[in-house]
Parts: structure tokens; sequence; C-alpha cells
């Protein structure tokens, strides 16, 4: 029987925002950034896209760690709902950042289905492919928090950088900045592009300096460079997987949900626990 997946954006432009792209009466696959790099592998699986909230930040994309906090927040009550409803078999969080990850983790634990992130399942899986992994991203707020993610998901001796190729996202702040999105068009069309350039050259530099024997990419907004950034790498020499979070995040989402196995009760206890430990140790 085909599992049910239930993916939910992290939020949503509002429609007279000029970031706004997809109306949320679009087709679920237009809805999705780089569906024909992941779309294969929902062709298995009975599956639907959550537009998320509205972005509570206005003409701003999500970036610091505060505005994480925020839309974690809210979109909680929507995976509460999911998991409630008895419709879904496992719920992937879209998003380079994981806002609201581990709360919504819990919440999954409780009505016994599996909820993943994009940058938690990279993270694992980058783990099983070699030594270390490196984290290439847009900015350094955003890199703070990929980089607060790997210490608190525990991969600090897994992790060799995070590596910044200085494409901040846009808002308010800067006006002038990149839709780095929108350089997959450029690409695409086979034009060269500063960025995409920018994310060889840092992932080079983690391979020869840094020790890393894989690539991650930290911002959803560059998941569109996995494969060029892996065919150039290739090209080069470096034999080194790239991954990108909603590929990754998808294929987690099926193995947990064929397995049968949410999250830990002692990790995510029930505040109604039956048993409980004295003592905690690290």
């Amino acid at each position: 029987m085909p599992k049910r997946l239930l993916l939910i954006q992290p939020y949503t432009f509002a429609p007279d925002s000029p970031l706004y792209v997809a109306p949320r009466d679009a087709s679920r696959e237009a809805r999705l950034i780089n569906f024909e790099e992941y779309g294969h592998l929902l062709a298995d699986t009975e599956w639907d896209v959550h537009p998320g909230p509205v972005g509570p930040f206005g003409d701003s994309f999500v970036e610091t760690r505060g505005e994480f906090a925020t839309v974690g927040v809210l979109r909680l009550p929507m995976v509460r709902e999911a998991c409630a409803s008895g419709k879904w078999d496992a719920v992937v969080l879209l998003g380079g950042g994981d806002p609201g990850f581990a709360e919504a983790r819990e919440i999954g634990q409780r009505h016994g289905v599996p909820v993943v992130a994009c940058a938690h399942a990279q993270m694992t899986v980058a783990a099983m492919l070699g030594n270390k992994f490196s984290v290439i991203d847009v900015s350094e707020a955003h890199n703070m928090q990929m980089y607060n993610l790997v210490v608190q998901y525990r991969f600090t001796e897994r992790c060799a950088s995070v590596r910044c190729i200085d494409a901040p996202l846009p808002r308010p702040s800067r006006p002038g900045a990149c839709n780095v999105q929108a350089e997959k068009a450029v690409v695409d069309a086979g034009r060269a592009s500063v960025l995409l350039d920018r994310a060889v050259a840092e992932a080079e530099a983690a391979i020869e300096e840094d020790g890393a024997d894989s690539i991650i990419l930290g911002c959803s907004a560059i998941y569109w460079m996995r494969p060029h950034l892996e065919r150039r790498l290739h090209a080069a020499g470096w034999e080194v997987p790239v991954l990108e979070g909603y590929s990754s995040a998808i294929e987690m989402a099926k193995l947990l949900a064929n397995l049968g196995a949410a999250a830990s009760g002692l990790a995510f206890p029930r505040d109604d626990a039956r048993r409980w430990r004295r003592r905690k140790v690290f």
C-alpha cells in the first residue's frame, strides 16, 4: 500500500508580495520548488503539500534564528492537525533551517507519526556516505542557524565545516539582494552563474582544506544547485556526493513510515509518561 505523505511548507508569501510565486490554488507540483529534481521519489506515494502559514515578516525571507523560531511556532498547529487526522503516514517539514522540527517530532510521537525535516535528513544521510560532510550555505545569519542545527543534532564530529557563498536572501533591508532561487533559470539556460561558481569554489575548499567527503546544501533556496554542483565537482575529479533537503527528507519519511517508527518516547516523553528515568546522562 502506498505511503501517505504530507509536505508542509515553512511559510508562503502573501499574494500581494513581489516574492509570491505559486498561487495556493496552483497544482501541488507547481507549489514545490525544483520538483523535477525529486518528483520521481513521490511516484510510489499518496501525497499532498500544505502551504504553511503566511510569512509573518512581509516581503522578507526567513534567515535569522528569531525568524526561524517564529515560523516554526506558526506551523506547529498544522503538524498537530495532520498527525491527529489519521490521514498521513509521515509528515515532511520543508525548508532548509528546520523551523519547529524538534517540537513537531514531539507532536508526531504522540500520534505515532514520523516527522522529518530537510537539514536533519541531509545530515543523517551524509553521515552514512563518508566520514565528514560540509554545508554550503547562503549568508552569515543563515550559517549560524545551520551551525546550531549541527550542534543540536549531535553531528559536530561528522561536520567538517559550514561555508558561506555570501548570497543573503531578499529582505527590505537589502533591496538589491539577488533572488537566489531565480538563479536556477540562469543556469538552466546554460549561462554562467556567479553564485554557482562560488558554491563550487567553497565546496572544493571544504574538500581540500576541511576534510569533507560529502556536501549538503543549507538553505532550500539553493537546493536547485545540487545536480550542477555535483556535476562540476565530478568534472574536476572530486567523486563526492551532493545532497539537497527535499529528496533526503522524502526518502527519510518513507523509510520511517515503512519501519513503523516515529520518535522515541524517551527522547520526546509524554506529559503523562508511565515510566521515567531518575537520571539523564550525556
